[in-house]
């Protein structure tokens, strides 16, 4: 991976990072260079203000956001920054992350965050989808991200025998 980072990954807590690995594997394997930080929404409120609104001026023009249980966090970022915003619930223990998946589907008119799966599938997509936008500016991206669906669309038998 070269060149300036251009995708942000936060998630609201260092035990996220077992879901939110899996974004930065994904763009790490379309050699898209990104940023992987914890910043709380509840525990760190000025860390978050800080990364959201410094985001643009930095360079980057995604970010990925995971958060468990309230899941505030792809929220707050949104409402801070005009960059598009990504949201992952992470699978919380209570309800096993419907609570975060409601919490971040549920944004106001206004306060656009895309919203992925629960856990490691959101996770993945939200590598991709970033890629994806990148991608529209990046004909070299664009190269590998359909190589990758290549690979993918190659990799599904035809048949149930070996």
């Amino acid at each position: 991976m070269s060149g300036a980072v251009e995708v942000g990954i936060i998630m609201g807590s260092r035990s996220d990072w077992e879901t939110m690995r899996h974004a930065a594997e994904t763009l790490e394997a379309l050699g898209v260079a990104h940023e992987c930080k914890v910043v709380s929404a509840h525990r760190t409120p000025q860390r978050l203000y800080d990364y959201a609104t410094s985001a643009a001026g930095r360079g980057l023009k995604v970010i990925i956001a995971g958060a468990g249980g309230a899941a505030h966090l792809p929220g707050m970022a949104a409402s801070m920054t005009r960059l598009p915003v990504l949201g992952v619930p992470v699978e919380s223990k209570a309800l096993k992350g419907m609570d975060s998946l409601l919490s971040i589907v549920q944004m106001p008119g206004g306060i656009p965050v895309g919203t992925l799966a629960i856990g490691k599938p959101g996770a993945i997509n939200a590598g991709l989808l970033a890629a994806s936008i990148l991608a529209t500016h990046d004909d070299a991206l664009a190269e590998r991200l359909d190589a990758w669906r290549a690979r993918q669309t190659e990799a599904v038998a035809e048949t149930v025998e070996d």
